[in-house]
């Protein structure tokens, strides 16, 4: 054998069954081989077990698919090159041209945008409504037959809280799917309730450390088949390198989101006790209007917070700019604390009515706490707040 064919064709080793890796290896590779014609052929047409291509899954995938499902509690995962194509690729594949799609504004920019502007844009009609109106939710259903309810819980990024049991009755009773983007919850609540289909930014809470994209779809077995055949048409497919890297972020995932919820809580705590702060959103709080709701439906109440400053815009800006430990920056669920001015999320097109519904003002700050120490983050509030100008009685 020639030195330039024994490079292409290196010598295989095969690990002994009593001799495993204790962390399983990263399958970089794009193709699986087979033995003989009719074993590719049945790969091929789903009628063994096994790999083909690695743009619908490969083995350091499919670890991640079965432990964010088992998580969820649910029969089957999906994962995709970012929590974006998740909700997307969702989305296009449910649905068709003259159907009908909920959804609401207090949600996600991006996720509004495929709604109104792609979706619409191939005939899929839709409806906005608030999250806090259950009564018109059901309104809508009855008086129109729709094929999706898309909304999340807790909302980005004023973190109001979805009757997630009560919306997801009414869809089934009207014969319409949810689908609920979890990623402010994490991938260890809400699977108790009737949801049809989860999609989460794995960039957040389950990379952790802000430096890897990934998001996943979450379902009985029959949607996410049918989504992967899909997700390889539009080639939205993550790479196994960053699932070995989800894979790992999910060993410290819950010392990191107790960690990043207790810190959330002792700030919000504090937050409160400012008379610079006018609004103040954070579900743990006994003065968030869902916070019975909260309590009934999650574990745990999440890193996130959002708040107004007396002051208006300047106010905020001053505040955010002063601050040491939170990074101005988009994202959130990182290890390090973040800080933004959550208006940048919100459709510029929307009218009073869907302003109001937002809660979003010129003034609102989102921080995404992060596990530095709380002594260390109330400080740089503190004089953060002190640098915005914003009048204290």
């Amino acid at each position: 054998m020639k030195p330039s064919t024994f490079v292409t064709h290196p010598p295989s080793v095969t690990v002994p069954d009593d001799n495993r890796a204790l962390v399983a290896p990263i399958y970089q590779t794009v193709k699986f081989t087979f033995d003989n014609v009719e074993e590719t052929e049945r790969q091929a047409h789903g009628e063994r077990e096994g790999f083909w291509y690695s743009r619908k899954t490969n083995p350091t995938l499919r670890q991640l698919e079965l432990t964010l499902a088992g998580l969820q509690g649910r029969e089957a995962c999906l994962l995709t090159a970012s929590g974006v194509a998740a909700v997307d690729l969702t989305m296009l594949a449910l649905c068709r041209q003259g159907e009908h799609v909920i959804f609401f504004a207090e949600m996600y920019k991006p996720t509004q945008y495929m709604i109104r502007r792609v979706l619409g844009r191939y005939g899929v009609r839709h409806t906005l409504l608030s999250i806090d109106d259950v009564d018109e939710i059901e309104r809508t259903l009855a008086s129109t037959p729709t094929r999706l309810v898309v909304f999340e819980s807790p909302s980005n990024p004023v973190l109001k809280v979805a009757d997630i049991s009560r919306i997801a009755a009414l869809a089934r009773k009207h014969g319409a799917l949810t689908l609920l983007d979890n990623t402010l919850a994490g991938v260890h609540n809400h699977g108790q309730f009737d949801v049809d289909v989860f999609v989460h930014s794995l960039t957040k809470y389950v990379s952790g450390h802000g430096d890897v994209l990934g998001g996943a779809v979450i379902a009985n077995q029959a949607i996410i088949d049918a989504l992967r055949t899909e997700m390889a048409i539009f080639g939205a497919s993550l790479d196994p390198h960053a699932a070995f890297l989800m894979q790992r972020g999910l060993k410290t995932y819950f010392l990191r989101y107790e960690r990043q919820c207790q810190n959330a809580m002792t700030l919000a705590n504090y937050l409160e006790s400012r008379s610079e702060v006018s609004a103040l959103r954070y579900p743990g709080l006994k003065s968030h209007p869902q916070h019975e709701l909260a309590c009934a439906q999650q574990h745990d109440f999440g890193s996130m917070i959002a708040f107004d400053l007396q002051g208006g815009p300047e106010a905020a800006r001053k505040f955010a700019e002063a601050l040491s430990l939170f990074s101005i920056s988009a994202s959130l669920g990182s290890t390090e604390s973040l800080v933004l001015a959550p208006q940048l999320l919100q459709p510029r097109d929307f009218d009073a009515q869907q302003t109001a519904w937002s809660a979003i003002t010129e003034s609102t700050v989102r921080l995404s706490v992060g596990v530095e120490d709380i002594q260390d983050l109330i400080g740089d509030i503190e004089q953060a707040l002190a640098a915005s100008g914003t009048h204290t009685s």
